[in-house]
Order: C-alpha cells, then sequence, then structure tokens
C-alpha cells in the first residue's frame, strides 16, 4: 500500500473521529451512535497501518483483489444502516400515532369536564 493511501485513510479515521466527537457533545447524535461510527474509524485506522491484516482477509475470504472485498464490505455496512434507520423510522411512527391518540383521548375528555362545568 503506498504511503499517500495510508496517510489519506489514516487522516480520514481520525477525522471522522473527530466528526463523531463534535457531533457528540453538541448532541446532534447519541453515544450508541457515536461508538458505531468511532469503531468504523478504528477499523479503518487499522487496516491502513496494517495493511497486510487487509489482503490477508481478502485471500482468505476469496477475494482476488482486495478493493472487492472493501466494495462488498461497504455495501454491506450501508444495508445494515439503511435497515437500522428503517426500524428506528418504523418506532417513532408507531410512538407519533400513539401520542396523537393520547392526546384526542385527553382532548376529548378535557373538552367533556368543561362541558360538565357549565
Amino acid at each position: 500500500m503506498s504511503l499517500k493511501l495510508v496517510l489519506f485513510m489514516s487522516l480520514g479515521a481520525i477525522l471522522l473521529i473527530l466528526l463523531a466527537t463534535y457531533f457528540l457533545r453538541k448532541g446532534r447524535i447519541p453515544e450508541k451512535y457515536a461508538l458505531l461510527w468511532y469503531v468504523f474509524a478504528l477499523i479503518i485506522l487499522l487496516f491502513s497501518v496494517f495493511p497486510n491484516v487487509f489482503y490477508s482477509l481478502a485471500k482468505a475470504f476469496g477475494f482476488v483483489i482486495p478493493s472487492n472485498m472493501l466494495m462488498l464490505a461497504l455495501i454491506a455496512i450501508l444495508f445494515l444502516l439503511v435497515m437500522a434507520l428503517t426500524i428506528m423510522m418504523a418506532g417513532q411512527k408507531k410512538k407519533s400515532i400513539l401520542l396523537i391518540q393520547e392526546l384526542s383521548l385527553q382532548k376529548l375528555e378535557l373538552d367533556r369536564i368543561k362541558r360538565g362545568n357549565k
């Protein structure tokens, strides 16, 4: 692996760590998601510092070109991220519906109380 690529990957991992820390401190992402980004950054950093591990993994999984394994891994990570976001959105939709129903019931009860006092 060339020195430029090692530096680029290392700087990218450090930038990812800094961005995750910044968003965590600003309260834009919760700790569990910041931890996920830290793990990704650590993996990138490890592969940039020890490229032979990456080449060995690619060979062990039967990839002729290591970049093919990298692309497959990135696509798999993106699919998992989309699945996680879909699950979160579905949960938020259920919570919104329950909240709307509860608010409607409280308004109905408030209207009954107001009519009873007249």
